[in-house]
């Protein structure tokens, strides 16, 4: 696409702004969150959300499908799901003698995939082809998923029984990491307020949400994030941020080169979404923790000290010199 026009650009942001206001509405506070998961949406890029039940992972997937008017889906990931059970797989009809494929529940704008690290290694590779390659093979017959196509997946902090370590290889599939937390006391207060007025039962709802642009307009937002302007220094910024983690005392394996290419699509969204048409370091040094947490490895000895992925990358971003503007 060619560099688009002032307008353009100036509808961009104002839209991408807009659909923040709007997740806002059915998702009180949390506002990293929100900016993160919409940064990957605009960067065409799939997330990683940690954080204990009940703090609105689902809610926020059905705000954000809401406002694109996409299709959204939700897959419980547990021990015994298998692999067609995501993609789909081919029925035998004996009255017509022919082979029917039936859709699995991955032919979605957005899918929720819960607790990803509770399937065996086999239905989490299924899951890969379908984020890398943003198509599910049946059969032998490759069928593309209609654009924007988003893999939000939920895994839970706390090591419990039955649950599976995501491999490396799909850990760096995933733009980025997101930790959401407890809410602060006055969130908290809003929220249960929102929640219980004049409410039976505890469902989340999204109704207050307004769809604001169809699945095509999102593609074009996507674009015109890919296309903004990433001065040399700034690229360099970031390279050097991530050729650091592979050296850095504490951590046992580094970031690799997907590592720089997440953290500057991700910069680049988190411009759009900041209205500016060009990436400033205080972008790149935003969109560090979730581009990078899950692509570096602390040491043991680090892990018993208590100190985490985060640590390192709060420590290095201090050391890193920014290039001035």
């Amino acid at each position: 696409m060619n560099k688009p026009t002032p307008d353009e650009f100036a509808q961009a942001a104002k839209l991408a702004g807009a659909m923040r206001d709007e997740i806002g509405k059915a998702v009180i506070g949390q506002p990293e969150v929100i900016d993160s998961v919409l940064c990957a949406l605009l960067a065409g890029g799939h997330v990683l959300v940690e954080g204990v039940p009940g703090l609105g992972k689902t809610l926020l997937v059905k705000a954000l499908a809401r406002t694109i008017s996409g299709t959204f889906g939700r897959i419980q990931f547990t021990p015994d799901l298998m692999p067609a059970d995501v993609t789909g797989h081919a029925i035998y009809d004996p009255k017509n003698q022919v082979f029917t494929t039936r859709r699995g529940p991955v032919f979605v704008n957005l899918l929720l995939a819960d607790e990803i690290n509770r399937a065996p290694a086999k239905t989490q590779a299924a899951l890969l082809e379908v984020m890398q390659e943003a198509q599910v093979t049946i059969e032998g017959e490759a069928h593309k998923l209609e654009p924007p196509f988003m893999v939000l997946a939920t895994q839970n902090p706390i090591e419990q029984e039955g649950t599976y370590a995501l491999p490396e290889a799909q850990l760096d599939r995933f733009l980025l990491k997101v930790k959401i937390d407890y809410p602060s006391q006055a969130d908290e207060l809003a929220l249960v307020r929102h929640v219980t007025e004049g409410k039976v039962g505890d469902r989340l709802e999204v109704d207050q949400v307004a769809s604001l642009v169809k699945p095509a307009s999102v593609v074009v937002l996507q674009t015109i994030a890919a296309s903004l302007r990433v001065d040399d220094a700034v690229l360099d910024y970031a390279i050097r941020l991530v050729r650091t983690t592979r050296t850095w005392a504490g951590a046992v394996a580094g970031a690799g080169p997907r590592g720089a290419i997440s953290l500057v699509r991700a910069a680049r969204a988190a411009a759009l979404l900041a209205g500016r048409d060009f990436v400033t370091p205080d972008e790149v040094k935003k969109m560090a923790l979730p581009a990078l947490r899950h692509r570096v490895m602390p040491s043991p000895e680090l892990e018993l000290e208590g100190r985490d992925t985060d640590a390192i990358l709060k420590g290095l971003l201090d050391k890193v010199e920014a290039p001035r503007r």
